[in-house]
Parts: C-alpha cells; structure tokens; sequence
C-alpha cells in the first residue's frame, strides 16, 4: 500500500468530527462555518497530537545521542585503561624475563658454590678421617710434646692452632654459603611468584576490559540502530503532520471562502434593502402626496425599539468596561470589545442586517454568535458573548434588532454583561480588525 495514501486514511479514521466533506468544493456545498471550523478544529487537535509525538522522538533521539556519547566516553576510556594494562603487562613480562634470567644466572652460581661445598666437604672428610686414623686429638698432643725445644714447641702449637682454625673456617664458611644460598634462592623464587601473580592479575584485568569493552560495542550498535529506527519513526509522523497542516490550510480557505460568500449575501441583502427602502419612500411620497391634495391626515406610527441608520446598540444597561486598555485581575490588558451590563432577562439584538457566521460555545467566549455585515459595500464582523442562550442558528439572515438571544454570564466572564465586538473585516483570533463600536453605534 502506499504510505501517504496509509498516512491520510490514518489522518481520517482518527479523526472523530465524520467524513470530511471533499476539500475545494465549498461553494457548491455551502457547509456552515461552524461545520467547516468543526472540522479544523478535529485536524488542528490531531496535528497537535502528532506535534507531541514528534516532540516526544526528538526527546528520545536526544536522549539516545546522549547515551551513544556517554558510551563512546566509557569505550574510549577503557581503551586507555586497556592501553595502560598491556603496557603494564609488558613491563611485567619484562621483569620477569629479567628475573628469570636472573635466576638462571643464580642457578649457575649455584651449581659453583655447590661445587666449592661439595669440595669442602671431601677435604672435611679427609681431614676426619686423618683425625680418627692417628687418634683424633691426641695426636695433637704428641706433635706438641714431641718438640726439642721451647722454639720447636713454639712453631708446633702455631701449627696446630693453624690446622684447627682452618678447619673452623672451612665450616664457618660452609655454613654461611649454604645460608647465602637458601636465602637467594628464597628471594628470587618469590620475586618471581610475585611477577607471575601480578602479571595473572593484569592478564585477568585486560580480559576483563575487552570484555566490557565488547559489550559496551555491541550496545553502541543497538543505540545506532535504535536512533535509525527512532528517525524514521519521526520522519512518518512529520509526514503526516504536513499532510495534516494541507488539509488545516484547504479548510482555512474554506471557512474564509464560506465567510466571503456570507458577506456576498448581505451585500446582496443591502443593495435589495435600499431598493426596497427607496421604492417604500416614493411609494409613501406618492401616498403623502394624495392625501395632501386630498386633505386628509394620517397619524405617524410609533418608533421601532431600534436606532435610526445603519447601525443599532445590541442590548440596553450599563457601559462597565469601554474598548482599549484597561485593567484585569490586577494585569494591564488590551480590551476588544465594549462590555454592556444589566439585571435580569436583558434581550441581545443583531446590531446591523447580516447573516449569522457562527452560533456555538467556546471555554472563554460561552454562548457567541458572529454576524457578518455588509454597510455600504464594506465588510463588517459583529461579536455577541457570554449570553445566557443563542437563538439564531450558522447561516441564518437577520434583521437589525431582531432578537438573537439573552444576556448571560457564560464562559470566562464575571458577572452578566454582554461582551460586544466590532470588527471592520472578518474576524481573526488576532483581533486584528477590531475596533471601538462607538465610531458607529450611540450606546
């Protein structure tokens, strides 16, 4: 199916106002203003919707740059730590290769001290063994007193002292070599235990890291795909947000078309009016005329409750807040209308001839009615709210001063009073063509 044709039957099933009639064909259809606007309404509430959802991706696409940021962080840190850990584990590798070459240099000396011991320990046996042959120390004795002189005796006991303080040394210094050599070889085998366990541990490290790292590669790939799918995911919503804002736009000029043909209609009206009003008067003129020749005399009819001209005021009571700048709430604000209040059941008239634009409820207005005008060839908008009840209907024609329903205090209003707007031109939510009813109606 194709996706904009899927895009706009969605547009279509989710909105709840009905089908909406065939976009360019108001004139023939001459849907109301309020249908038209209900309709825009619908759209404008689901582009809103829409917007939001938008809004919400672009949030979550944030979000997601933000997390593929913080993961690029962490990778590029594990990254130095794995870079710091295999230079470490190379420093390591090093010393132990040192180390172990310095071990096997010390088993080299080792191999030369246990030859020296091995040869100590043959001149000890032979010197035991020549001990226990002539007696052990008794011959000692006998060298001693075998001397010929006090000189002889002398050079006898030097000798012997010198055989037996050889004899000490030799193991003197066999205990020591051994000691020497347990005590290296202790050393060194634990530094190498250390080496092997520190360089386990940064082996055990580096693979720890290239194992977060990994993970922390894989989760960069999901938030690259998830960002892709979010992105898309945007891009349809704003596709129907556009086709959403088409359609808004088409029933605009709807309404502004529907608006225009209303205003034809009272231009239309007026121009019939005055050709009534002129065929009155000379028809009257011709009567007067009549009956002055005839002499006869006729009483004049009392006034219509409505203002001579064009124009008449739209309720009786008292002017509470004129148009322009004024004070609300305690907050400075621009006024556009000219509010008129009183007690009790207080009829609204149309101010002028027109047709009624629009006849509904809104949360700030209440109860309005809009009526188009047309005075002299130009167009003008005339606004009635917070009455207590409408009793024209969309597209209705109405006669200045005919009743269009009662004063109220409807919607954001305080108190009853009618709100009355004047605009030269179509209204706008701008206000923008509004101006004082004073320039045309004598409240």
């Amino acid at each position: 199916m194709n996706k904009k044709y899927f895009i706009s039957l969605s547009i279509a099933a989710a909105l709840t106002i009905g089908s909406l009639p065939t976009l360019g064909t108001t004139a023939n259809a001459h849907s109301s203003v309020e249908e038209l606007q209900k309709q825009q309404e619908g759209i404008s509430s689901k582009k809103e919707e829409i917007n939001g959802k938008i809004n919400e991706k672009k949030s979550q696409i944030n979000q997601n740059i933000n997390k593929q940021q913080e993961i690029q962080s962490q990778i590029a840190e594990i990254s130095t730590k794995l870079k710091d850990t295999e230079t470490k584990i190379a420093e390591k590798s090093k010393e132990i290769d040192e180390t172990t070459e310095e071990i096997n240099k010390l088993k080299e000396e080792i191999e030369v001290l246990k030859q020296k011991i091995e040869e100590r320990n043959e001149l000890l046996k032979e010197r035991a063994r020549a001990i226990q042959e002539k007696g052990g120390s008794a011959n000692y004795l006998d060298v001693l007193l075998g001397a010929d002189s006090f000189g002889d005796f002398i050079n006898r006991v030097t000798a012997v002292n010198t055989i037996v303080s050889a004899d000490k040394k030799i193991m003197d210094e066999q205990k020591r070599d051994q000691a020497k050599l347990e005590k290296k070889q202790e050393e060194v085998e634990g530094k190498l235990a250390d080496l092997e366990s520190t360089k386990a541990s940064l082996e055990s490290l580096k693979k720890d890291l290239d194992s977060q790292k990994s993970k922390k590669a894989d989760l960069f790939k999901q938030l690259e795909a998830q960002q892709a799918s979010l992105e898309v995911e945007k891009k349809d919503l704003q596709t129907e947000s556009d086709e959403l804002s088409k359609m808004e736009h088409q029933l605009e000029g709807e309404i502004q078309a529907e608006q225009a043909r209303l205003a034809e209609l009272a231009r239309q009206r007026e121009i019939e009016r005055k050709r009534q009003a002129e065929a009155e008067a000379a028809k009257s003129a011709a009567a007067q005329q009549q009956a002055t020749n005839s002499g006869d005399s006729t009483s004049t009819a009392p006034s219509a409750p409505v203002s001579a001209g064009a124009w008449t005021a739209p309720a009786s009571g008292t002017i509470t807040t004129n148009f322009g700048w004024d004070v609300l709430n305690g907050k400075k604000r621009f006024h556009y209308g000219t509010d008129i209040a009183a007690r009790g059941s207080v009829p609204i008239s149309a101010a002028a001839d027109g047709y009624v634009i629009k006849s509904h409820y809104s949360s700030s207005y209440g109860n309005v009615v809009y009526i188009t005008h047309s005075i002299n060839g130009q167009t003008f908008t005339t606004v009635y709210a917070h009455m207590a009840s409408s009793s024209v209907s969309t597209g209705q024609a109405v006669n200045k001063g005919d009743r269009i329903g009662y004063m109220g205090n409807t919607g954001y209003s305080f108190g009853q009073h009618l709100h009355f707007e004047l605009h030269a031109g179509s209204w706008n939510a701008s206000k923008s063509n509004a101006v004082n009813p004073r320039q045309y109606i004598n409240f």
